[in-house]
């Protein structure tokens, strides 16, 4: 009994030690399933954050780069106002330097200057002075100037918007890409914490039952032994009369034996 006691023990004890470890593996597979949702959801909201920002950022873009090809436009219109203007002063004060004016731009600065009534330059620039003339031709150069000068910050502007436009989809769409593929990785990952945790939570009920049944062994066993040893003397005297009685049984049927065979050589010399 002993001997099986102990084994038992060295069991139940190893059975527990096992519910123990499963134990510790089911939380660690609960508290990994937590960390990658919440990693997932991290990563999930993360790329909706970048698709709206970069939305955001290609419909400001659009804008912008329309903007600066309507401002382009009126400039060009405006500096080509302001040639045709100068020419048409130059007609008046410096004929040599008077060019024809194509058909279609003469009908459009009649168009813009048809209020006036005159084909001449205003009163106050003076028939025919050309110093008044320079003064309002050197204005104009002025402001040609000037206005290229904007057209050309403006150009540069738009080439460095664009320049870093075109950097934010590129460093965007690494982002993506690699916030994609995390969230890959950590929905397998995720998959397989779960596979293990239902499979290890099988295996520490398979366990359970096992050390159920390992007790209710363990407790038979006591009751077994308990009876055995509380019985050992009883028993043991039981035995002893059991052995003497045999013993006495073995020696009347030996003695029965003896008597028959005298008989029987008795009989024969008669």
């Amino acid at each position: 009994c002993k001997k099986e006691i102990d084994q038992t023990e060295d069991k139940q004890k190893e059975l527990q030690h096992k519910v123990e470890g499963q134990d510790a593996h089911i939380e660690d597979d609960e508290g990994s399933i937590d960390t990658l949702k919440s990693e997932i959801k991290a990563l999930v909201a993360g790329i909706k954050d970048l698709d709206k920002s970069v939305a955001e950022a290609t419909e400001q873009r659009k804008s912008e780069h329309e903007e600066y090809v309507k401002t382009a436009a009126d400039d060009n219109a405006a500096l080509d106002l302001l040639e045709f203007a100068k020419n048409r002063l130059n007609k008046f004060y410096n004929p040599k330097q008077y060019k024809e004016a194509p058909k279609e731009e003469e009908e459009s600065f009649v168009q813009i200057s048809a209020h006036s009534g005159k084909d001449e330059p205003p009163a106050a620039f003076g028939a025919k002075s050309s110093s008044s003339g320079g003064g309002v031709i050197g204005m104009i150069d002025k402001i040609r100037n000037e206005l290229k000068t904007e057209m050309n910050e403006d150009k540069l502007e738009e080439e460095d918007s664009q320049q870093d436009y075109e950097k934010l989809m590129a460093d965007s769409a690494k982002k993506r890409a690699a916030d994609v593929s995390a969230r890959t990785d950590k929905e397998a990952a995720l998959a397989d914490a779960q596979a293990d945790l239902t499979d290890t939570k099988e295996r520490r009920k398979e366990t359970k039952t096992d050390v159920s049944e390992t007790a209710r062994y363990m407790s038979n066993l006591h009751a077994t032994c308990d009876w055995i040893s509380d019985n050992y003397d009883s028993r043991k005297v039981a035995r002893a009369e059991e052995v003497e009685a045999l013993e006495k049984a073995k020696a009347v049927l030996s003695g029965a034996d003896f008597s028959l065979v005298q008989k029987t050589a008795f009989l024969g010399r008669k």
